[in-house]
């Protein structure tokens, strides 16, 4: 699914669609994955301002500077400009991975068990992130996990698939108000409810 939103495969029938039904853009995405993907050799600042760099539409350094800066001080990473990836915690490198994917301003950010390798604090920490810069900027997450509580605490629809070939199992709306305390009866419920549809296949 998230190879066909970025445009990478087509869909062997259907349609994608945006939300009032009108024709989604194929390719107006930007995607994180499990493991960062940051350029090594580059620093934080190199590594956020590549993707403006091969922009056909080249834009001068004065933009791209204002551009990164921003970025890095929206997932508070101002101080480490000039890092290397190596030097960072593996929290600090989905940040980073965060920014350069939003530097090309998609419309929806596809994101891929982004969350997987980072230990409990830093996960949940990353998620209070993509909540904060969403509510900032307005952008679509569309994440995939395997994770019921992650599911519910960020999920404003939680779609489950089915096992191979998969097809749509279920979807579950979750309408309580942020920030949300997985301890509310109603939030524990939910997650019964998604571990529930997991587990059954």
């Amino acid at each position: 699914i998230l190879r066909i939103l970025s445009g990478l495969e087509s869909a062997d029938s259907g349609v994608v669609c945006g939300s009032e039904g009108n024709a989604f853009q194929l390719g107006h995405t930007a995607m994180v994955f499990q493991e960062h993907g940051l350029f090594p050799w580059l620093s934080v600042y190199d590594n956020i301002a590549y993707g403006l760099r091969m922009k056909v539409r080249k834009i001068s350094k004065e933009q791209i500077a204002l551009k990164v800066h921003g970025l890095l001080s929206l997932v508070h990473m101002e101080e480490f400009a000039n890092v290397l990836p190596h030097q960072l915690s593996g929290g600090m490198k989905q940040r980073v991975a965060v920014a350069r994917a939003l530097a090309i301003e998609p419309e929806i950010l596809l994101m891929d068990e982004p969350f997987s390798a980072l230990d409990p604090f830093s996960r949940h920490e990353l998620q209070d992130e993509v909540i904060r810069i969403r509510d900032t900027l307005g952008t679509t997450f569309f994440i995939v996990t395997y994770n019921p509580d992650e599911a519910v605490y960020l999920g404003d629809r939680i779609i489950i698939l089915s096992q191979r070939p998969s097809f749509v199992r279920k979807e579950i709306q979750v309408s309580s108000p942020r920030p949300r305390d997985l301890a509310e009866p109603e939030l524990i419920r939910l997650i019964r409810e998604v571990t529930g549809d997991v587990t059954s296949g």
